[in-house]
């Protein structure tokens, strides 16, 4: 699943989530989510996905629950594959029937297991509803006279029980009855079901099609000033039950038999391909799908719309289908991504030596969705600003984005729907993976744009490539079809591992690095000893070192982590072979060869690690010193990394804040776009936290003093692109697009002339010749200096533009004024109106708040629209937690702080995880002002003019 926002409580996530919000002033601009921040320095991009998703899980009532019942009810052993059963069941409460209320309970109760699912829909698109007859077939694995399966909106309307054992017939329903706050229905037979005996049951309900964007939803789209309507599905993590009683948990899995009814004018899509399909005489068609492999309900998927689709085959016969929009079919949009993906299957393929479990693939695009993307096995949909591509006016930024989402549900169809977790808990066994493999991936379609990724990496490291895709294998393998937990995995590795003679457990290692909250910062200091060693510290790396003070249950001092710390010692002239050491206490001293007084040492090389370093300020000022005469000794992977540790060390006060200023006063020096990458990230955040103190023109001046040489040197883009992505200019293109970027937002009057005359030359002429790659800077810069009119004009522009990737920087771009009644118009338009589409509505109060003159008017607009907000997203949580978020990352006063703890409180959303980290980064931002604000003004009162 593409996922949107972080909400993990501290650690990595925090400075991504500080990196995501990269506007500054009105006169700036910023892409909103860029890949690039998943680069080299994607941090936490898989442990934080595990956090979000169990946290959702709470937040929704299906969370894990464990307790001393746990053992009461244990299921009966049916070989192997009961074992199996059992032992994946592991922290659900086994229910017995003596007093009991197991429909009370967060985990449906382990009596029954569901084989397969007949399921015949037939959906009304004319009054957005539908109606549907599904039978269950399942086995009962304790005696029960009760039957719990899941429902939610729908209205039930007959339910029949059937026993296919000795006394085969229909059985007697003594009871039925919703229980919709666990969201259950209930059946209570008149005798016992038996233990190895299969049942079925019949159910006919019906319901509508939800506004909202979970469950089976409705959408819409405008093609020849004709509104066309679709319905499609999203069931992840637990909204199946919305569409048809079942057993919606990812543990319980089944072959699924879908057929579709629907007017003739429409077609329908599911997860296999039509086997058959009837004509009725109203006009209606009915497809029936093919029966699907074994698979969890939240992977179950269908669609009903007028899409037209481009086709591609792979070698061994995969028929991969991209359908969207009829006129994004004929203008070429999805041809990048159907492309990419035949590759991609073939690629996945070789890796993990395992192919591909079904005869299709479809992509759909569809222009609203709650994620980025949902992986359904053989049925990916995307949202179309995640899929659709065009060359013509599309960025490489933009491309890059679409590669890695692309690439990551590609990789669900092993990680996820082949093989699923168990549980919530265990998320992480398929989105860490997916994120991992979108470095992978990529860097198999382009390897010229250097790509690299954060935890897995670092495993895979240690294992070496040969090892770690032996283990992948045989977890594949033997798991396909079924559920795995973490332990599996990590028992896959190790057992890879012991076979090549490595004594590694892999658990051990694993569970210190997935189980506990955040991650560690490793400190490397020189002792003043002569054997020349080093003392080495861990400590869990947060933010606000108060917080561990004052929530030690959160922030567990004991933490401790298995650490493979690579290291290489270095002078002017001259850096080391790396070395790896294995830190497991708290505090070692290690001897690292000889080191003369101006020897430095460098930890994390290439940052293959999923830690932050320190070190002692002595070498911290060695390692300036080396930047400045000679940053090349030094690599650029280790470059990017000591800007980004820096930043953030002094952020958290580790180290004092002229320490990372100093750093960057080589980039006149680097020729590299990731160490601009780090850079421009880290003064982002900065100058979030100083864009309306007094003082803010002494960081701005010294932030354009060291970007200025370089502005200079590399210029602008051609105005007159040719189209294509080059791969090999990638690096080159976003490298100069970063500098610009830099340079308009931190107020370079050259960068504002330029970008005032490249807008002044599109009104004029009304043909846009302004180079894709630097169009979201362009149209912000105009629109923030330059009057009423140039608003207007992109505003029409965006209502006339058919390109998904061009309607959303025009979009951004109007959030950029410096006017007010424009911002306010915007919001009201937005939510108020059709002329904004409901996906895009939460990023324009977001940018909005992004823009200081229009921070208050944002954070105003949420609390007072809340409600409304709430109502139409709060149950699509990942929406919800980036909307709060958004809102509340910029806001830095003490009285802004109590604003919201207020608002929490009145709006009661003290139980959301959302809040809970609103309020920490606003602490810290607060805390931040306290601590290091005047002492940062003061050092650059100091600073040199060079």
């Amino acid at each position: 699943m593409g996922i949107e926002d972080a909400s993990m409580r501290n650690g990595r996530a925090l400075s991504d989530q500080w990196a995501d919000s990269v506007v500054v002033r009105p006169r700036t601009t910023e892409q909103h989510i860029t890949v690039h921040k998943r680069l080299v320095l994607g941090f936490a991009i898989s442990i934080l996905t595990l956090i979000i998703v169990t946290a959702i899980a709470i937040t929704l009532s299906v969370s894990f629950e464990r307790c001393a019942a746990e053992s009461s009810g244990a299921l009966a052993a049916n070989g192997s594959s009961n074992s199996k059963w059992k032992q994946s069941r592991d922290g659900n409460i086994s229910h017995t029937e003596d007093g009991q209320q197991p429909w009370r309970h967060l985990r449906l109760p382990a009596t029954l297991r569901p084989r397969h699912y007949d399921l015949r829909l037939s959906v009304n698109m004319e009054n957005f509803s539908f109606s549907g007859e599904v039978n269950i077939e399942f086995e009962c694995v304790n005696s029960t006279k009760l039957i719990v399966l899941h429902t939610d909106r729908l209205e039930v309307e007959k339910v029949l029980v059937f026993s296919d054992s000795k006394k085969a017939g229909v059985m007697r329903i003594q009871r039925r009855f919703h229980y919709q706050p666990k969201q259950v229905f209930v059946i209570a037979l008149h005798r016992e079901m038996k233990p190895l005996r299969t049942y079925k049951i019949n159910i006919t309900f019906h319901a509508h099609t939800e506004h909202e964007l979970l469950g089976f939803f409705r959408s819409s789209y405008v093609l020849n000033g004709e509104r066309r309507f679709l319905a499609v599905t999203q069931f992840s993590p637990t909204h199946a039950r919305k569409a048809f009683p079942c057993f919606d948990e990812p543990i319980y899995k089944a072959t699924f038999r879908v057929s579709l009814k629907h007017e003739s004018s429409y077609q329908s899509l599911s997860n296999m391909p039509v086997e058959s399909s009837t004509s009725e005489e109203d006009g209606w068609v009915t497809n029936h799908f093919s029966r699907t492999p074994r698979m969890s309900t939240y992977y179950l998927a269908w669609a009903v719309c007028n899409f037209t689709y481009r086709e591609a085959v792979t070698d061994n016969g995969v028929v991969i289908r991209l359908y969207a929009r009829p006129d994004a079919i004929q203008s070429g949009s999805g041809d990048y991504a159907l492309h990419i993906t035949k590759r991609l299957l073939q690629f996945y393929q070789d890796y993990f030596k395992v192919k591909y479990s079904l005869p299709k693939l479809d992509l759909l695009a569809v222009p609203k969705h709650p994620y980025a993307a949902m992986e359904n096995w053989g049925l990916s949909v995307f949202v179309e600003q995640k899929i659709l591509l065009d060359p013509d006016v599309s960025s490489f930024s933009y491309q890059m984005e679409l590669t890695m989402v692309v690439v990551h549900e590609i990789c669900h169809q092993w990680f996820g729907d082949l093989v699923t977790p168990v549980w919530w808990e265990d998320v992480w066994l398929k989105e860490g993976f997916a994120h991992y493999f979108e470095y992978i991936g990529t860097d198999f379609l382009f390897p010229k744009w250097n790509m690299g990724a954060a935890l897995i990496r670092m495993l895979a490291n240690v294992m070496g490539q040969t090892l770690f895709q032996r283990g992948l294998n045989d977890y594949l393998m033997t798991h396909m079809y079924g559920n795995a937990a973490r332990d599996d995995l990590w028992n896959k590795f190790s057992e890879a591992m012991q076979r090549e003679g490595k004594d590694i457990n892999i658990t051990q290692v694993m569970d210190r690095w997935t189980l506990q909250m955040g991650y560690p910062v490793v400190t490397i200091s020189k002792n003043d000893s002569l054997d020349n060693s080093v003392t080495i510290s861990q400590e869990h790396f947060v933010y606000d070192t108060d917080a561990k003070i004052q929530n030690p249950e959160l922030f567990n001092k004991s933490f401790q982590w298995q650490i493979p710390l690579t290291f290489a010692v270095g002078n002017s002239s001259h850096i080391s072979t790396e070395t790896i050491m294995w830190l497991a206490n708290k505090t070692e001293r290690h001897r690292v060869g000889h080191m003369g007084g101006e020897t430095w040492l460098l930890g994390n090389i290439n940052q293959t690690g999923y830690f932050r370093v320190n070190y002692d300020l002595h070498n911290w000022r060695l390692l300036i010193q080396q930047l400045m005469s000679n940053p090349k000794i030094i690599s650029v992977g280790n470059r990017a990394g000591l800007i980004d540790d820096v930043f953030n060390l002094a952020r958290a006060g580790y180290l004092p804040q002229n320490v990372p200023l100093q750093m960057i006063s080589y980039l006149s020096q680097e020729s590299e776009f990731l160490p601009w990458h780090a850079a421009s990230r880290a003064l982002y955040q900065l100058d979030k936290l100083l864009d309306r103190t007094e003082d803010h023109s002494l960081f701005s001046d010294y932030v354009l003093r060291q970007v200025e040489p370089k502005y200079h040197k590399l210029g602008w883009p051609d105005t007159s692109p040719d189209g294509s992505f080059m791969q090999a200019a990638y690096q080159a293109e976003e490298l100069q697009r970063e500098v610009i970027m830099l340079a308009c937002s931190f107020g370079s009057k050259h960068c504002h002339r330029h970008a005032v005359s490249l807008i002044s030359d599109w009104i004029s002429s009304n043909k846009n010749g302004i180079p894709p790659n630097v169009r979201d800077i362009v149209y912000c810069t105009g629109v923030s200096l330059m009057d009423e009119d140039v608003w207007e004009f992109i505003w029409m522009k965006f209502h006339s533009s058919t390109a998904v990737s061009e309607k959303k920087v025009l979009l951004e771009a109007l959030t950029c004024s410096g006017n007010v009644f424009l911002l306010n118009r915007l919001l009201n338009l937005s939510l108020t109106s059709d002329l904004v589409p409901d996906q895009d509505v939460i990023d324009v109060i977001i940018h909005v708040g992004r823009n200081p003159l229009g921070r208050h008017l944002a954070w105003r607009y949420f609390r007072e629209k809340w409600d409304i907000l709430n109502s139409r997203y709060g149950e699509a949580l990942f929406m919800n937690s980036k909307l709060i978020s958004g809102v509340t990352e910029f806001l830095n006063t003490e009285a802004e702080l109590n604003e919201l703890k207020e608002f929490i409180l009145s709006s009661g959303g003290e139980s959301a995880p959302a809040f809970a980290r609103a309020v920490e980064i606003v602490q810290a931002n607060v805390k931040w002002h306290i601590l290091f604000q005047q002492p940062f003004y003061r050092w650059l009162r100091k600073a040199p003019d060079g």
